[in-house]
């Protein structure tokens, strides 16, 4: 046990040695996740269709039944499940089941005669192309739905004075509240992504390097002579990466919150802590991307390929409930797919792991999966 940390006390030592005397790369590495940190800060809105949906029709009548389909019917709302009140609506949003909920209150169709009905809308404002369109869709809707029933009312009474005092009062009101994210500010949602893939950027670019630059320089021979394990010599190439991950993540978490004024509302050491389990699994896949390259320009294009493919199907900005299956199961094999759920939960909605335990479960088993992966592939001798 004793020369084993030796070893890896060599190998940390060495490879800070070397982290630390290449300035410009480490500049290049602190830095550019700043400059994307505001580029991404003013990212476009887009539009999403078919949010899930959670919905608590107290009254159960005809009237309920019909609005719930004109939701449906728009495209904007999936009707995802059947709930009893607000509360059960509260927690599937925070669980991350559906993005929005409906809420319709007894004796509905009794106050839909009165002209004083009211619907309660809730949203999830951790995603904000998600709760800008559920909120416009929303109102136009119920609009829809409210003058359809004033057409009716004036169609059995035949009067014209009765229309424009319908029209002048829709007998729908609603009410909408947009949970986590009131004032609808873009950067609450994209600062809790922009973390996750900024530090996957970093972590596998430059863990894709550390093995196959050893091999282009010719110091792999020299640790190939030492009783050095593969496990121990990825180890000791994770740490000083797993340290300056930590050094990007306090800049940018401090420029999100302090500069920018994003809310963090959970638990920061639980967040870091979850955060060392995701860089661990991106320094991970890098390493596996390491071993399996022949140069580094064939690393560098793998971990290209790796961005492009995170950028575009874990929901960084484009919603995952969307996406055909093939790309939500491409999706699914990338750590950072659950490790946004995990940012935007913890800091938005100030959940716990009772809510994300299925993501942090995934992010140990992919740690360890190309963790033992890179380890057996790394193979003790030249090719």
């Amino acid at each position: 046990m004793n020369k084993s940390w030796l070893r890896l006390s060599a190998l940390i030592q060495k490879e800070t040695s070397q982290l630390l005397r290449d300035r410009r790369t480490l500049l290049y590495i602190v830095g550019l996740p700043l400059v994307e940190l505001f580029l991404f800060a003013y990212a476009v809105s887009l539009t999403v269709y078919h949010l899930p949906t959670a919905v608590a029709d107290q009254s159960q009548d005809i009237k309920s039944r019909d609005l719930v389909q004109a939701f449906v019917n728009s495209q904007y709302f999936d009707y995802t499940m059947t709930v009893q009140d607000e509360a059960q609506v509260r927690q599937a949003i925070d669980a991350g089941q559906v993005k929005a909920g409906i809420i319709i209150p007894p004796d509905f169709s009794a106050h839909l005669e009165q002209g004083d009905a009211s619907v309660l809308i809730l949203l999830d404002g951790s995603d904000s192309f998600s709760v800008q369109s559920g909120y416009s869709a929303a109102s136009l809707v119920s609009q829809s739905y409210a003058l359809q029933i004033s057409t009716q009312k004036t169609d059995r009474t035949g009067g014209k004075a009765l229309l424009v005092a319908q029209a002048t009062s829709m007998p729908i009101t609603n009410s909408f509240r947009v949970l986590y994210n009131p004032d609808f500010r873009d950067l609450w949602f994209v600062l809790p992504a922009i973390i996750g893939m900024l530090l996957q950027t970093a972590a596998v670019s430059q863990a894709a390097l550390v093995v196959v630059r050893e091999r282009e320089v010719g110091t792999i021979e020299q640790i190939l002579a030492t009783p050095t394990r593969p496990l121990e010599l990825l180890i000791g190439k994770m740490i000083p990466l797993l340290v300056l991950c930590f050094v990007i993540i306090g800049i940018i978490l401090s420029l999100g919150v302090f500069w920018f004024g994003v809310a963090f509302k959970g638990s920061l050491g639980l967040y870091l802590l979850l955060t060392l389990l995701f860089i661990t699994s991106s320094l991970g896949l890098g390493f596996l991307i390491s071993t399996v390259s022949k140069n580094q320009r064939q690393a560098q294009q793998a971990s290209t390929i790796l961005m492009l493919f995170s950028m575009l199907l874990t929901g960084v900005v484009y919603p995952r409930n969307t996406m055909p299956l093939i790309p939500q199961l491409i999706g699914s094999v990338l750590p950072l797919t659950y490790f946004i759920r995990i940012s935007r939960g913890i800091i938005m909605k100030g959940v716990g792991v009772t809510f994300l335990w299925s993501d942090v479960v995934a992010l140990v088993v992919y740690s360890l999966v190309v963790m033992i992966a890179a380890a057996l592939n790394f193979k003790k001798r030249l090719d």
